[in-house]
């Protein structure tokens, strides 16, 4: 199979830099209008990889994203996103990214070519056949996450894929990959553009429907959500009012008695 990086074939556009900045806005949103179609077209692929995530985790396994660069703070960002959405603990989804915790915020040198240190932070985790992982990596070329899939392979943990390049290397390691084929970006090679949007659309898609499987939506709210601030508590409350005959005040001090919506409903008036 011949494997090309769209990703980062030349843009279409040209001399960028004489462009108005009504121009570099209209032709940037204009590419961004192709992703969600891209991703559409991967959804078959989407929900395979999904039904794995969620089959496993109600064997008690976890859910792991490994990535480097752009592509593993987005993973990053979606496991921190879960525990205060979803109301579930802390290390059921985990972001691992390519160098450790520092390069969230200033890139490691090399860290994404070392193809052996995935599965080490892996392993850090107790990693186990219940688990599954999910490699990041727009190019599908990444060492750190190709290895890390390989070697998830060879220890029968179930594994999945998100790249913008169909046919890459990491897609065909992945036993459930996904490609969400962008193109070329806007600037030619930045995949943290097209690509990137196209990962965040297809994270927000993979965790939220395999919390909703899971049954920590009811309806269509958060009635698991962590009451971190006051504006979540404020919409606790008023989830708690939607579902029971009750005042501001009353559902306040059953949000308080029970600490959470779904408990406040649950046992109201038992």
């Amino acid at each position: 199979m011949t494997f090309t990086k769209t990703t980062e074939q030349a843009s279409k556009y040209e001399h960028l830099e004489k462009m108005s900045v009504h121009e570099l806005l209209t032709n940037i949103n204009n590419e961004d209008k192709t992703v969600p179609h891209a991703v559409e077209k991967a959804l078959p692929q989407i929900e395979a990889l999904v039904a794995q995530v969620v089959n496993q985790l109600k064997l008690g396994g976890r859910l792991f994203y490994i990535g480097a660069g752009t592509s593993g703070r987005l993973g990053v960002v979606d496991a921190s996103e879960c525990p205060p959405t979803f109301g579930v603990p802390f290390d059921l989804v985990n972001g691992i990214i390519a160098g450790g915790d520092t390069a969230i915020r200033r890139a490691v040198e090399n860290a994404e070519d070392n193809a052996t240190q995935a599965w080490i932070d892996l392993q850090a985790h107790n990693i186990n056949k219940n688990d599954v992982v999910i490699g990041i990596a727009a190019s599908g070329t990444t060492p750190y996450v190709i290895g890390g899939l390989e070697s998830c392979n060879q220890n029968n943990i179930v594994t999945g894929s998100i790249s913008c390049n169909a046919g890459s290397p990491l897609s065909l390691t992945a036993q459930f990959p996904i490609d969400v084929v962008v193109g070329p970006e806007f600037v030619t090679g930045s995949s943290r553009m097209k690509a990137g949007t196209a990962q965040k659309l297809v994270l927000n898609m993979i965790s939220t429907a395999a919390m909703i499987q899971l049954g920590k939506v009811k309806g269509n709210k958060m009635v698991d959500m962590q009451l971190s601030n006051v504006k979540l508590v404020d919409r606790g409350v008023k989830m708690i009012m939607g579902e029971i005959p009750v005042s501001y005040e009353e559902a306040s001090d059953l949000l308080k008695k029970h600490g959470s919506v779904r408990k406040a409903v649950d046992n109201y008036n038992l």
